[in-house]
């Protein structure tokens, strides 16, 4: 196995995932779903480590890439333009690919991965939901946001599967990513929900917040680097890790 295989194992679960969703008006209106490769790559980690696999874990995971695509699609929505046809298509899509994922799953009487799921994206749109409202959170309140929206579904997958040993790799991992990508927004003058709040509870701790980015960037770096070090995951998998967070 090498970064080839594990890229093209990659590309294969998109491409599944595609066709289980794929509709010509959303396709379309809305194009591809939206899916985060590093995301992918976490729910096919269990498998390209060695990990008993079977049609049932594969299916479940190409559910899991399938809600993510769904909430993807409603995070697409523009506020200030709700009632064109491309957005409306673009709810329709989200609501689409969310009732494919539970057809699968029910066709299969997977119960364990609906009910986990389900209170998954529950949590998650929790997490979501707090950039609208009046709060007063520190920059670690929203760190550990950020980290539910990225990890919780594939946390609860999982957890149906016994992969729970997986887990540390890939919330320090998809957190550090995605810190990332806001440290670049941030640069760039790319502003976002978050990122406003995020500026604000920097402001309270009299810090800039590119500076205490940088900082937690730095410290979840380390602690990564500890994991792969101490960790009997395979030496392909630890350097496409370290790939993922240094590109």
């Amino acid at each position: 196995m090498d970064a080839t295989y594990i890229q093209e194992s990659i590309e294969q679960l998109k491409t599944n995932i595609f066709m289980h969703v794929r509709h010509r008006t959303l396709l379309q209106y809305t194009g591809e779903p939206v899916l985060d490769e590093n995301q992918l790559f976490y729910l096919l980690m269990p498998f390209l480590n060695g990990e008993k696999w079977n049609e049932q874990i594969h299916k479940s995971a190409i559910t899991v890439g399938i809600v993510h695509a769904s909430l993807s699609e409603h995070d697409k929505i523009d506020e200030t333009n709700a009632t064109s046809k491309e957005q409306q298509l673009t709810v329709l899509s989200g609501d689409y690919y969310s009732g494919r994922y539970y057809e699968i799953l029910a066709q299969a009487g997977n119960i364990p991965l609906i009910k986990q799921l389900s209170e998954g994206i529950a949590i998650r749109c929790e997490h979501q939901i707090k950039v609208y409202e009046v709060n007063s959170l520190t920059l670690d309140n929203w760190y550990e946001s950020i980290s539910v929206v990225k990890t919780e579904l594939i946390k609860r997958f999982y957890q149906v599967y016994g992969f729970e040993q997986y887990s540390t790799f890939m919330h320090t991992s998809l957190l550090l990513i995605q810190l990332q990508k806001e440290l670049r927004n941030l640069q760039h003058g790319n502003k976002s929900l978050i990122l406003e709040k995020m500026v604000e509870s920097a402001a309270k701790e009299g810090q800039p917040l590119e500076l205490l980015l940088q900082q937690k960037i730095d410290v979840l770096n380390d602690l990564l680097h500890e994991y792969l070090r101490s960790s009997i995951i395979k030496d392909e998998l630890k350097l496409y890790i370290e790939q993922q967070i240094s590109s």
